[in-house]
């Protein structure tokens, strides 16, 4: 089944929006290095490349039903951030962002009767659920540990292990 109308519209935003994701989790990969957190800015550098791989699943989808995507543009970032807990929580708030996107996505799927986009849906919405849960549990930890910079320390070193696990 050809995709069309304002679902194909919609999910060759979320191309744009998956990539722009990524530009911010580099953004706050950069600003982590700039504090000398090596493995947090890991951590960031690792979900800025997941974030790709879920440009690319969007772009597989509508090239699967007859669409090329087009890039759309993606805009420049507000400013650094300067501290830990702030990285996490402007994390959280772009996961909340991305949510409330895919959850849009859905309801279009459903009100043009596109059953085909359904189960790529489906594992969005069960993935946005799991990052703002790991998040959050983050930010709690963050929020614990304070400015103890030994806590600080380990939770980089622990966060930097996402990198070699995945390798």
């Amino acid at each position: 089944m050809e995709l069309t109308g304002d679902l194909k519209e919609a999910i060759n935003t979320q191309v744009t929006n998956e990539i722009g994701a990524a530009i911010v989790y580099r953004q706050l990969s950069l600003d982590m290095e700039a504090l000398d957190l090596p493995g947090i800015a890991s951590w960031f550098k690792a979900q800025a490349d997941e974030e790709l791989t879920h440009a690319d699943k969007f772009a597989d989808h509508m090239l699967d039903r007859g669409v090329t995507p087009l890039v759309g543009q993606i805009p420049a970032q507000a400013g650094h951030v300067d501290n830990v807990l702030a990285a996490f929580e402007a994390a959280l708030a772009h996961e909340q962002k991305v949510s409330e996107q895919i959850r849009n996505l859905y309801r279009i799927a459903q009100s043009s009767g596109d059953i085909d986009s359904i189960p790529l849906l489906n594992w969005f919405i069960e993935e946005q659920v799991e990052e703002e849960s790991s998040v959050s549990a983050i930010i709690s930890r963050v929020k614990l540990i304070g400015n103890d910079g030994t806590g600080l320390l380990r939770l980089d070193e622990e966060l930097g292990a996402r990198g070699t696990e995945a390798e």
